[in-house]
């Protein structure tokens, strides 16, 4: 099994022990689409799955999740956040045994999701303490120091409810000087980069795990397709996820690195609990490195 470079006391000695500042951005990639970014005394929690309930679920069946990276920390013990997003209803987005320990350590976290699926959140996570903040395409969330924007996404295809909403989000952060986007599980479709391209973000997080109907789930964009959209969108880095987590539904970064090579599009590859640091127009540094 996979180990992460930092879990548990090391990762949340790294978590605490990072600098704040306006003109600063850190994020640990937690495994799967999970990441945690820091900004200024903020904690943003994206799509974290920090559990085994996928691989106890379907642990007797035709299709076992069959972990592969060691559980980087016990979502218990990630305090002082922000708030925490659910990109739509997989599990590996939107699991309670990590919301609900997150929602205990965190009491009236909140949670941003599409509004297509709150009713079945809710559902899911009974009376837990959370505070529900409900987004769709173009829907922004604005407070002083940041705000957050739904982005339609396509997990195999751009499904709404029956008001029009989008059962599928990506999510815009703006924080200081630093756009992020990261796109919860799609493919690419229409009107995505015209949507993202002139936002020229610092960062965009994309899975890279594919598309293959053989494996029976909705698929993502592949590697080559992550690094052109990427490009596409005049991204400063992009950073791949979603991968190393089930052995049936994985891919090598081999790929995307070679196709931003190709392309001549800046990236980042990390361990499953690496941090990465922005700096607004500074050089980027990765916790292998300081």
């Amino acid at each position: 099994m996979i180990r992460p470079l930092q879990k548990d006391d090391a990762l949340l000695q790294d978590i605490a022990s990072t600098p704040q500042s306006p003109e600063r951005l850190d994020l640990w990639w937690l495994g799967q689409s999970g990441f945690l970014i820091s900004w200024n005394g903020h904690s943003f929690l994206f799509d974290p799955y920090l559990s085994d309930s996928l691989t106890v679920k379907y642990a007797h069946t035709d299709k076992p999740h069959v972990r592969m990276t060691e559980r980087c920390v016990d979502p218990a013990r990630l305090t002082d956040l922000t708030l925490v997003t659910a990109s739509h209803l997989h599990t590996d987005h939107l699991d309670a045994e990590t919301l609900l320990p997150l929602a205990a350590a965190n009491p009236g976290l909140p949670l941003f999701l599409p509004a297509a699926i709150l009713a079945d959140a809710q559902t899911r996570f009974g009376d837990a303490s959370l505070t529900y903040h409900p987004l769709d395409h173009g829907v922004r969330h604005e407070t002083p120091d940041w705000s957050m924007e739904g982005i339609a996404a396509a997990h195999n295809d751009l499904k709404v409810d029956d008001q029009g909403r989008h059962h599928y989000l990506g999510f815009v952060l703006r924080c200081g000087p630093f756009t992020l986007y990261h796109s919860g599980d799609t493919l690419w479709h229409d009107g995505l980069v015209e949507t993202l391209r002139p936002l020229s973000c610092d960062l965009m997080l994309l899975p890279i795990n594919g598309n293959r109907p053989e494996r029976r789930v909705a698929g993502n964009l592949n590697g080559t397709e992550a690094a052109a959209l990427a490009k596409a969108c005049r991204a400063r880095l992009v950073v791949p996820c979603h991968y190393d987590m089930f052995t049936f539904n994985t891919e090598t970064p081999d790929e995307f690195v070679q196709a931003c090579n190709r392309l001549q599009q800046p990236h980042q590859v990390l361990q499953c609990g690496e941090r990465l640091s922005l700096r607004k127009n500074a050089s980027l540094s990765s916790s292998q490195e300081s």
